[in-house]
Parts: C-alpha cells; structure tokens; sequence
C-alpha cells in the first residue's frame, strides 16, 4: 500500500471537504460490489427507483447537486 501523507489540517475547510469526498468516493469504488444491502436498504433503493420512474424531471444530477453544495459550502451562494 502506498499512501501519500497529508498535513490535511493545512488546508482549508472546502479543501478538506473535497478531500474527504475524494476518499469516500474512492472507498465505495472499491467497496461497491462487496458491501451487501439490507432488506430495508434494498427496499429503499427500490422506493427511490419507482419514484424517479414516475416523476423522471424530479431528480437533480449529481453534478449539480455536488456544485451547489461546494459553492454553498465557500460562500458563494446561500445554502438551500
């Protein structure tokens, strides 16, 4: 294993912020098929799929999403 290390604390706070979603992407990259759901999760998942099927215009795409998040998250818009 190879790890960079980091004085993380040196950066700042949206720094920090995308560097914690950067491992938490990478963790789920390489958990995604090895991470069994639930029953309810399962559930859940299903409830969200039916309700995207019926109403396809009410999701927002993750990019969005994640911009308005960091944009808020530095001050440049207000938070929702």
């Amino acid at each position: 294993m190879t790890a960079t290390l980091l004085n993380y604390k040196s950066l700042s706070v949206p720094e920090r912020i995308r560097l914690v979603g950067d491992i938490w992407e990478s963790i789920v990259d390489d958990t995604l098929d090895n991470v069994p759901l639930s029953n309810a999760q399962a559930a859940e998942v299903e409830r969200r799929v039916e309700a995207h099927l019926a109403n396809p215009a009410s999701g927002v795409p993750w990019a969005e999403v994640r911009e308005k998040l960091f944009a808020a998250i530095q001050g440049l818009i207000p938070a929702w």
